[in-house]
């Protein structure tokens, strides 16, 4: 019981990375490519561009030094170590969620320039 349970977990894991990657190669030759592979917040790397989603203006702000983003219709309050403090060389805010039974999480929040 505890090795089918250790085989779903490693089954769940290995799928999440296959998802997480650019499986049609959209992205390969992108000149930002580089960049955001090399994107980290305090929670570790935020993976690539292939895994973020830009966010619209209207579905992000900023209160009391804090963020929150609105995904899937529910704002979602970005943990202080979620947020990614270089520069911003896309303008567009984008958010890494992480998607589980247990809810939606942040990995890695990047804010826009609100233009």
């Amino acid at each position: 019981m505890v090795s089918l349970g250790l085989m779903m977990l490693v089954l769940a894991a290995a799928l999440q990375i296959a998802r997480a990657r650019d499986p049609d190669g959209r992205y390969a030759n992108s000149p930002l490519k580089e960049w955001f592979d090399g994107l980290r917040s305090g929670k570790g790397p935020c993976c690539s561009d292939a895994d973020g989603s830009a966010v619209s203006d209207v579905d992000w702000e900023s209160k009391d030094g804090h963020y929150r983003v609105r995904l899937d219709g529910a704002w979602v309050d970005v943990p202080d170590e979620a947020v990614v403090t270089e520069p911003n060389r896309v303008g567009r805010a984008m958010v890494w969620p992480i998607k589980s039974y247990m809810g939606v999480t942040i990995r890695c929040f990047m804010p826009g320039s609100m233009t």
